[in-house]
């Protein structure tokens, strides 16, 4: 007689990682051009939704910290960064501030 006991069936990992809910709000006509996007690439409203958006926060960000020069843009940038304006009197006030992490 086998008494070994079935293995229970794991959560996937992306499941158990979710910990957090987002609520929003939408027009009907919103929420069915959405749901009709989902079903053309066979998604979830909620799979297509957190995909649209997270590739939409990433490509923010990296447009904020990410910029591509072409030679000539690239030489003149660097000659700014090797040659700075002289400090101006806003510039010399806000140095001899004392940074808000230090009061």
């Amino acid at each position: 007689m086998d008494t070994t006991v079935p293995a229970r069936p794991r959560r996937s990992a992306s499941r158990d990682e979710r910990d957090a809910t987002i609520h929003i709000r939408a027009s009907t006509k919103t929420k069915e051009l959405i749901e009709s996007a989902a079903a053309a690439v066979g998604k979830s409203l909620s799979e297509f939704t957190l995909d649209s958006v997270r590739q939409r926060a990433t490509d923010v960000l990296l447009d904020q910290r990410l910029f591509v020069l072409d030679p000539d843009q690239f030489s003149r940038f660097m000659q700014a960064l090797d040659n700075p304006p002289p400090a101006g009197p806003k510039l010399k006030a806000l140095m001899k501030r004392r940074p808000l992490w230090q009061k």
